[in-house]
């Protein structure tokens, strides 16, 4: 029930971070990968890593995901590379870490527009052609965010809570379509990002070590097991929700 054999992914943000983490678990069920993403230089070295993983060859295809048209055209290019598309994973994302009180309009936008409108893009580009193959999956990465204030991450959280709400309105929809959609709440996970944000925010590795249960931060491959999950048949009644994988960092008070 966890074979993706013969199912084709696409992962917005693929060639990195959570992204990446989340690819190598698709791979290795089966499915062949599209690495949707700006920088083709982590793109070619993605799909080299994940050709390894025993999946049918996965291909990176080059995307804005915050235009409408760059979106439109990855969609179409996967299924004529492809001939099909059945999970969509909407993972990428971005940070500016401001005080709401410096955050600029612009930079509000550009986070805004980085994690929440293109989760609506691909999602409304991908439905008619996860449609078509008789039903699939939806998967869009909120965060920790999601559930916790941060008043240095305003436009970060507020983009994350949204894609909460975007998936159960999206699960809502598209059940009638066999469409599932879910959300992930990746908790501290050592990535890029968060690299950064360890630089920016005093205190942080400290705090997240101490309020996780598990000891540690979180890595991309513990991010593989509940991609497949919820890509796969195994999923089958499960839509709306918002999982957090967060070595129990959102239980403790």
């Amino acid at each position: 029930m966890f074979d993706l054999t013969g199912k084709v992914a696409i992962v917005t943000g693929g060639n990195g971070g959570i992204g990446l983490g989340m690819a190598r678990g698709l791979a290795a069920a089966g499915a062949r990968v599209v690495v949707a993403a700006r920088n083709q230089d982590k793109s070619r070295a993605a799909v080299a890593e994940l050709a390894k993983l025993g999946g049918a060859a996965p291909l990176a295809i080059a995307v804005d995901v915050t235009d409408e048209a760059s979106v439109t055209a990855l969609v179409r290019g996967t299924v004529e590379n492809c001939g099909r598309l059945d999970i969509l994973v909407n993972n990428a994302g971005t940070n500016i870490r401001k005080p709401p009180h410096e955050l600029s309009l612009a930079e509000w936008r550009q986070v805004l527009d980085t994690n929440l409108t293109s989760a609506y893009l691909c999602s409304h580009a991908a439905h008619p052609e996860l449609k078509k193959t008789g039903g699939g999956k939806i998967i869009n990465i909120g965060s920790m965010m999601s559930i916790f204030g941060a008043g240095f991450a305003p436009a970060y959280a507020a983009s994350k809570g949204g894609i909460v709400q975007f998936t159960k309105a999206c699960a809502s929809a598209w059940a009638r379509d066999n469409i599932q959609v879910n959300a992930v709440l990746p908790g501290w996970i050592d990535t890029d990002l968060t690299r950064q944000a360890r630089q920016q925010v005093a205190g942080l590795n400290e705090n997240v070590l101490r309020r996780t249960p598990a000891g540690r931060w979180g890595t991309i491959d513990d991010m593989a097991g509940i991609a497949v999950f919820l890509a796969s048949p195994a999923s089958g009644f499960v839509t709306g929700t918002a999982i957090p994988v967060d070595g129990g960092y959102s239980i403790q008070g």
